[in-house]
């Protein structure tokens, strides 16, 4: 049986690779990574891999599907987008809970951007309204677009709904980049000019 003839397989594979890894080359190596932090990393990953898709791959491939009869924007839109708006938005949750997980008691510390927790507060900060955007405004919409709160929507509140999405999107796409690098910043010894 080829593991990697599935998703769950392959996942599996990799987790079990990892620590291989780890064991093989000693445990010592890997002493600044905690389980928190390999898993915030690792939904860190999808979500923002996944927000990249959206911007740089499905929206501009729904636009020029849309000047094409065959297959259309159905075939994005009914097999791809939602598994991918799962993926997404539950990505983004466990990016955020791990997140605060990793600043344990400082939480507040960073959320006021007290001294030495102000790269990784306003990293904090973006990420929060990164996932608020993901939950309260592009997949409200992305419901309505790809007709999956089971109710039918006038045109006008489609396209309406399809600004909306793309520009809370084009929001966390914009923000994510200042995001990484407070959070990679931060993670490597808070080596920013200030």
């Amino acid at each position: 049986m080829n593991p990697l003839k599935s998703v769950l397989g392959t996942i599996i594979s990799g987790f079990v690779l990892a620590i291989i890894i780890m064991l093989a080359v000693g445990k010592g190596e890997f002493y600044s990574i905690t389980l928190s932090a390999w898993f915030h990393v690792m939904f860190g990953v999808i979500w923002i891999g996944l927000l990249y898709y959206f911007n740089f791959v499905q929206v501009p491939g729904v636009g020029k599907a849309l000047a094409d009869k065959e297959p259309g924007p159905a075939a994005i839109n009914k097999y791809i987008a939602p598994s991918a708006l799962l993926w997404f938005r539950w990505a983004a949750v466990g990016t955020w809970l791990t997140g605060m997980g990793l600043l344990g008691p400082n939480v507040k510390a960073a959320f006021m951007l007290q001294d030495g927790f102000v790269v990784i507060g306003i990293g904090a900060w973006l990420g929060t309204i990164m996932l608020l955007n993901v939950w309260g405004l592009i997949w409200r919409n992305q419901k309505k677009i790809l007709g999956l709160d089971g109710k039918t929507h006038a045109p006008e509140v489609i396209a309406k709904a399809k600004v909306v999405a793309l520009m809370a999107s084009r929001t966390n796409t914009l923000l994510s980049i200042p995001m990484l690098m407070c959070m990679v910043a931060y993670g490597h010894g808070n080596l920013l000019p200030y």
